[in-house]
């Protein structure tokens, strides 16, 4: 099974320029996931370097790489039950992350493939493992990341306080 951008927005909040997949590939609900990023220069991270930046200043953020590799995990943890909307009943949110090994590095016109495995989940809480590359090299490595699930209602920001008149 295999989903495009079209599915991707459907079961997943993120919109330009922080939805970080391209493609599903592959799916074993409640299993793995293989998701796709292809990395372009053209990416708002890259518009503010010189044009005779240094080859290494185009390295994709380390930061940008966790993150499209959590939302490969997301992808999975949702995908027999999507909640694209954070102000729903069900709010997908980032718990916590350990283990995070950088091997390699991802530059422009690199397709990076995300593959993450479930290890186990709780009622409202999901752990898994991830992997991601480029070609045969991997790049990224993620011994343990966590998704949460909290009611939408419970996240709404808190009311000031009215002040007392005297």
């Amino acid at each position: 099974m295999s989903a495009g951008v079209a599915e991707l927005k459907r079961r997943l909040p993120h919109r330009h320029p922080m939805l970080l997949l391209d493609r599903v590939v592959r799916v074993e609900p409640g299993a793995r996931l293989i998701a796709r990023k292809a990395v372009t220069c053209n990416e708002p991270w890259y518009e503010r370097l010189a044009d005779d930046a240094a080859e290494r200043d185009h390295d994709y953020p380390a930061v940008l790489l966790v993150e499209s590799c959590c939302q490969a995990a997301g992808l999975l943890a949702t995908w027999d039950a999507p909640v694209p909307d954070a102000r729903g009943d069900r709010v997908m949110l980032f718990g916590g992350i350990s283990g995070v090994r950088f091997t390699g590095r991802v530059r422009p016109g690199d397709v990076v493939e995300h593959q993450v495995r479930l290890v186990r989940s709780f009622a409202d809480t999901v752990l898994f493992e991830g992997r991601s590359t480029v070609g045969d090299e991997t790049v990224m490595e993620i011994e343990q990341l966590v998704i949460a699930f909290r009611p939408g209602s419970g996240l709404a920001p808190a009311t000031p306080a009215t002040a007392d008149r005297a």
